[in-house]
């Protein structure tokens, strides 16, 4: 037997004998096996000849095993706290689990029933119950489950597909059984942390037509310790939530007059938006990239002849119909119409590569239940870039691109990247020499970026492979920000074509690009990420100057005017409220620099400045020292040129 990928000379029955063989050390928190790449209980037998890894409690495939198990404890109190509940499924999440329910005479869970919940999993998980497997066959199983309508549903439908096929069942003692796959943790001892934490509603199947359940949901991990860092680190998500930040800077908010997914941006936050889109236009067009324009609404034939209605209708909005019959859609994408613009006329080897830009706003249809603020809206911004290229020029663009996005970002603040290459799908059209040739362009062009980088394997567009670029932010959480996508078929769609150097037609190749994603979801990213303390370049009001009294009033706007003559961007308060008061309502406003100028002041021509993060006023500032770092800190950033 190979274990761990070493040999393992002693005869073993069983994952349970493996583990009494085996240093205390090794065996400890071992709650499943993976058996020749099947994840199985610890009691599985096992032969000489198998392959066996150890799976531990604190490993991905591990956490997964510990919170389905949780999720049976769940549902195991339930039924003992309520007498005839239904219990339907009970998957794993992320970061933990959940259960459906439905309750008898209509009854309905409430917050407070939670801990009550909790409880009696503790109470389970003290008993040391063994999660026993048992393969059954149909008709057994619905006599267990004769009192469980969504387990018989689920059984039906099972025989509707084969009535001879044997299900497996866990149970926990006499009292619940449960219709599942597993592997489970060998009993409920080894379920060491976990809370529950909200209840919802949620309907049967995702069907509306269907039973309207309720949802408990929790989270669980390997340790008490990995628990409470988690819990931390749900608290600063909570303290850094764009939505919550949002309304109280007074930057947007999601008018239901409007409707859902369709955000109204106030004089602040269009102000940073006006900023982040100035600085991208400015650089695109420093870097070689010229201006495109597009409008919001197109006939279907332009989208029949890209694809979009033929693979993306769903998250198209509906038609209107104009003009005696034709159809109109608003855009969901803007790469049609760069497609015309580069076949508005002849195109010769000499004029490439094309690069055209767009800021251009899309409409897509998403569905209620996954919008979540501005991170998925409907209504989105792209700064879109489709970039035109012979083949040979095809590795040096994505090389200079990654190049452009990086440089970008950074102005931003943003520093912790890697990138992700995804390669060619099972389902794809193409034909293989033109997948190989991007996918090795796209590899090249990662290796001389020095970003780092993992393969994908079969995660690339159906027509053609990507380069993903992610962001790791403050509080170690990961997003997706920029795509470089390739693409092999519209060009082709739209029947594009160059003449080169001996006069032949041919296809060029195109690099769709979005470097903030969307205006919105990177302006929820930047927000997350400084917990609203965004750079002072990009805000509209970056210095707040409050006179101590109204005699230090005169010298306050003396004060403004040399910041603005400097290029600074202030706003003078007045003297009326108490000082502490519109200090702590600066700070909270999250302004850079906060200055406070009273009658000493006037005399000696200074300033009193709170700097943003910091919690001492330094008094007594020259005004000419306090400008010369307040330029510095506070100005657009450069670019290296590339």
């Amino acid at each position: 037997m190979k274990l761990d990928g070493q040999d393992y000379e002693e005869s073993v029955s069983s994952g349970t004998d493996l583990l009494t063989r085996l240093p205390k050390a090794t065996a400890k928190d071992v709650v499943a096996l993976r058996v020749n790449g099947a994840l199985v209980d610890i009691r599985h037998p096992l032969d000489p000849d198998d392959e066996v890894v150890l799976i531990h409690a604190d490993s991905h495939d591990g956490l997964d095993i510990v919170r389905h198990s949780s999720a049976h404890v769940l549902a195991q109190a339930v039924v003992r706290l309520f007498p005839g509940a239904q219990y339907a499924i009970g998957p794993t999440t992320d970061d933990g689990f959940f259960y459906d329910f439905l309750l008898n005479n209509d009854g309905r869970f409430e917050e407070s029933d939670l801990a009550k919940v909790e409880g009696e999993m503790r109470r389970i998980v003290g008993e040391d119950q063994p999660f026993i497997r048992a393969e059954v066959t149909i008709a057994e199983a619905e006599e267990l489950f004769a009192s469980q309508l969504f387990k018989r549903e689920i059984l039906a439908a099972i025989r509707d597909v084969d009535e001879t096929q044997l299900v497996s069942v866990y149970r926990n003692r006499p009292d619940f059984v449960d219709l599942c796959r597993g592997p489970h943790v060998p009993s409920t001892r080894y379920l060491k942390s976990f809370r529950l934490q909200r209840v919802s509603g949620a309907y049967w199947r995702g069907d509306e037509k269907r039973p309207q359940l309720q949802r408990i949901y929790g989270i669980a991990f390997a340790s008490e310790k990995a628990t409470e860092d988690y819990l931390t680190f749900l608290e600063e998500s909570e303290k850094r939530d764009h939505r919550r930040l949002g309304q109280e800077l007074d930057w947007f908010h999601f008018p239901p007059e409007i409707g859902s997914g369709l955000v109204v941006f106030h004089p602040k936050g269009a102000y940073i938006r006006y900023r982040m889109e100035e600085f991208s236009r400015t650089k695109h067009l420093e870097a070689g990239y010229e201006l495109a324009w597009t409008p919001h609404l197109a006939k279907s034939t332009l989208y029949e002849t890209s694809g979009h209605l033929e693979w993306y209708k769903e998250g198209m909005y509906p038609p209107m119909e104009l003009d005696e019959g034709d159809l109109y859609y608003p855009k969901p994408m803007n790469c049609p119409g760069h497609m015309l613009i580069y076949r508005s006329q002849p195109r010769s080897y000499r004029d490439l590569p094309l690069r055209l830009f767009e800021f251009g706003t899309v409409y897509r249809y998403e569905r209620s239940g996954t919008l979540h603020g501005l991170l998925r809206v409907r209504g989105l911004t792209q700064d879109d870039s489709h970039i035109f290229c012979t083949p040979s020029q095809l590795k040096d663009e994505l090389g200079r691109l990654l190049r452009f996005v990086i440089a970008i970002l950074r102005a931003f603040g943003l520093e912790d990247f890697d990138a992700e290459l995804s390669t060619r799908p099972e389902k794809s059209v193409g034909n293989d020499a033109e997948w190989d040739f991007a996918t090795e362009a796209a590899r090249l062009a990662l290796d001389t970026s020095g970003i780092e980088y993992s393969i994908a394997e079969g995660e690339g567009a159906f027509y053609a492979p990507k380069i993903d670029i992610h962001l790791t932010d403050a509080i170690g959480r990961r997003w997706q920000l920029s795509t470089l996508q390739i693409d092999l078929q519209e060009p082709q769609r739209f029947a594009l074509e160059f003449q080169d150097t001996s006069n032949q037609k041919l296809r060029p190749y195109m690099i769709h690009r979005a470097l903030f994603g969307s205006v919105e979801r990177f302006f929820a990213i930047l927000t997350e990420h400084y917990a609203g303390a965004l750079p002072g370049w990009l805000l509209e009001e970056q210095i707040r100057i409050l006179p101590v009294t109204e005699e230090a009033h005169d010298w306050a706007h003396t004060v403004a005017q040399t910041c603005k003559t400097n290029g600074l961007r202030v706003v003078v308060g007045s003297a009326g409220e108490p000082l502490g008061g519109r200090i702590r309502k600066a700070k909270m406003d999250k302004v850079p620099y906060i200055l406070v100028v009273g009658n000493n002041d006037v005399s000696a021509g200074t300033v009193g400045v709170n700097r943003r993060g910091d919690a001492k006023e330094q008094r007594g500032i020259a005004l000419d020292v306090f400008v010369a770092e307040a330029v510095g800190a506070l100005q657009e950033p450069t670019l290296d040129a590339f």
